[in-house]
């Protein structure tokens, strides 16, 4: 109910935005509006989980960054409208504590549980890509913008009835209600000053850090490829705009036939060769995409296959990595930090993306493959030489 919708739309957001006059430099600008507020209630995200709990808070965080901003976008005439939406939606960061947590939480010592859950998390998402061509019919007969208003309206209703099932029928957790019951005469200042000790537990662990630096850059990667591909491939490739639906489905394909056919054979290989790996494969799919000829879509699509290749490698094992460094007691509060310094390290580089996008489309995936390059870098200096289970999970 929330992915389905989400991916009917998001292959068309950026041209959409582009088709109602916004620019280039200005969609980096709304990416790093969005992620400076995000930087906020990225900071207040667990204190608040952790005061009124994980389904509460779950719940009104949700319908504020989805909820409002999705009717924002189905009116939306120029610029200002997606400034106000980026500002609502910044609140997602909230409720991604608040959801980790909501189902994390009764299951913190079951390694295994949890890995299963991230690879269903993963599995759904990618399946709910399969329902993209629909969007790109319609759009091949109407046009983007009038699909798409269509489109958020229909997003509104199907992930609003989501998050009032969930608030309905999820229990809060037994971690939850012992958290709400030691923050209960702590005021809301005290909780936000706590954070110190809690940046202090991060920057003392190696692999927290490790893991903050390679998220750091993967998010500005996955960001920077997300935003300009459908610009990049329509506007200066010259292919038709009802394709966009097509690629989401052909990565999507790729990944799921990494979990369930591949990832288990990559038991005797460790952690960091794989994700070596991967990123490896990121700079040749990128090279592939920049060396396009216009007009021929073989390119864009060999691009999505060898990234979508590279991807399966590489992000799940950055995702688990973390989850597993982070102490199950401060879930929240670390998840929180770990968002912020997050946030605060990439805003600049997605920035410089639409700053870059505007002089040449180009250069923000060259800005990629440099990042690719310094990703190598920590990945090299790491001293960890730890075996991956079939899912990218650490033994």
């Amino acid at each position: 109910m929330w992915s389905i919708p989400f991916h009917l739309y998001n292959p068309f957001f950026t041209l959409y935005m582009f088709q109602l006059g916004v620019l280039d430099f200005q969609i980096g600008l709304l990416l790093t509006i969005g992620r400076l507020v995000q930087v906020i209630t990225a900071l207040i995200g667990g204190a608040l989980t952790d005061r009124f709990g994980r389904n509460v808070t779950t719940f009104f965080a949700d319908c504020v960054s989805w909820s409002i901003p999705t009717l924002i976008w189905a009116f939306a005439q120029d610029f200002r409208w997606f400034i106000a939406a980026a500002v609502f939606n910044s609140f997602w960061q909230i409720s991604n504590v608040s959801w980790e947590c909501l189902w994390i939480d009764d299951m913190s010592d079951d390694a295994n549980s949890i890995r299963i859950f991230f690879n269903w998390l993963y599995i759904c998402g990618l399946l709910a890509v399969f329902f993209a061509p629909i969007a790109g019919f319609f759009v091949g007969l109407h046009g983007v913008i009038p699909v798409m208003r269509v489109l958020f309206v229909i997003t509104f209703l199907s992930m609003t009835a989501k998050f009032i099932i969930i608030r309905v029928l999820a229990s809060e957790s037994k971690l939850g209600l012992e958290r709400m019951a030691a923050v209960k005469t702590i005021s809301f200042v005290k909780q936000i000053q706590g954070y110190k000790e809690v940046f202090l537990q991060i920057i003392r662990s190696k692999g927290m850090l490790r893991a903050l630096a390679l998220q750091s850059s993967a998010q500005i990667t996955i960001i920077i490829t997300t935003t300009f591909f459908a610009l990049y491939i329509t506007q200066n490739l010259g292919l038709p705009e009802e394709f966009l639906a097509f690629f989401p489905i052909l990565r999507s394909a790729v990944m799921i036939s990494f979990l369930f056919f591949i990832q288990h054979r990559l038991n005797k290989f460790n952690q960091r060769r794989i994700m070596l790996i991967g990123l490896l494969g990121k700079v040749l799919a990128h090279t592939i995409l920049l060396s396009a000829p216009e007009g021929i879509w073989i390119f864009p699509a060999l691009f999505v296959l060898t990234e979508a290749a590279a991807a399966a490698l590489l992000i799940p094992r950055i995702d688990i990595l973390a989850a597993n460094e982070i102490t199950p007691k401060e879930r929240a509060r670390i998840r929180s930090l770990f968002n912020v310094i997050i946030l605060a390290a990439s805003s600049p580089f997605i920035f410089m993306s639409g700053v870059l996008a505007d002089l040449n489309r180009q250069m923000p995936f060259v800005l990629n493959i440099v990042l690719f390059c310094v990703m190598v870098i920590f990945v090299m200096i790491s001293t960890s030489s730890k075996k991956i289970d079939s899912t990218g999970n650490t033994c």
